[in-house]
Formats: structure tokens, C-alpha cells, sequence
């Protein structure tokens, strides 16, 4: 699995975390597992056509000591289907920015 991680996180940390992305995409799923919706604009020519399959989401995990955010890109809709793939370079882009401007807003230095 393609993964961007940010880890030996400080507990202070990890509560700060925690509380954004609790605040941001609610509550986590199965042992902090936070699902992010990509913009509508980033989606792939595939992925704009599987109208069915949207939305497209990449999951962020969170551990008292790491943060890590796979790079794939998936519908919670079904679980094989050719729309779901590695981000491309702007969704690359795009969630690795996000997992960046969210550590510079609590101003977490790793």
C-alpha cells in the first residue's frame, strides 16, 4: 500500500489530531480510520463517469504515535471496481497538502 506517514507523534500531539479530524469528518471508524472526501474537481475522468460510485474518499489512520494517509483512492460503495486506483499527482497532491496545512494549523513540527 502506497502511504504518506507521519510518525513518532507526541501524545500532545496525537490528542490534537485526534480532535481535528473528530471535528472535521466525525467520529472514527474501526480503530481510527477517518474517511476524506476528495473535491469533485479532482476526481478522475473514470471516477467523474462512475456517478454510482461516488463519492471518492482516501482514509487517514490515526495512532497515538503516527499518522498515515493511504494514497488510494476508493468508493465506500463497492469494493472492486475500475475507478478505484491509486491517487494520480493532483489527488497526490492535493491529500498530501491536506495532511500538511492540517500539521502546520495545530502546529505539530515532525
Amino acid at each position: 500500500m502506497k502511504q504518506y506517514v507521519v510518525d513518532q507523534l507526541r501524545y500532545p500531539d496525537y490528542e490534537k489530531l485526534k480532535a481535528c479530524l473528530d471535528q472535521t469528518y466525525g467520529p472514527a471508524e474501526m480503530g481510527g480510520v477517518y474517511w476524506v472526501g476528495l473535491e469533485p474537481g479532482l476526481l478522475t475522468p473514470v471516477q467523474a463517469e462512475h456517478r454510482e460510485c461516488q463519492p471518492f474518499v482516501a482514509a487517514i489512520e490515526l495512532q497515538e504515535t503516527r499518522l498515515s494517509l493511504e494514497l488510494l483512492v476508493r468508493t465506500r460503495n463497492r469494493i472492486r471496481c475500475s475507478c478505484i486506483a491509486y491517487a494520480d499527482d493532483p489527488q497526490r497532491s492535493w491529500l498530501i497538502g491536506l495532511v500538511d496545512r492540517m500539521l502546520a494549523q495545530l502546529e505539530i513540527s515532525v
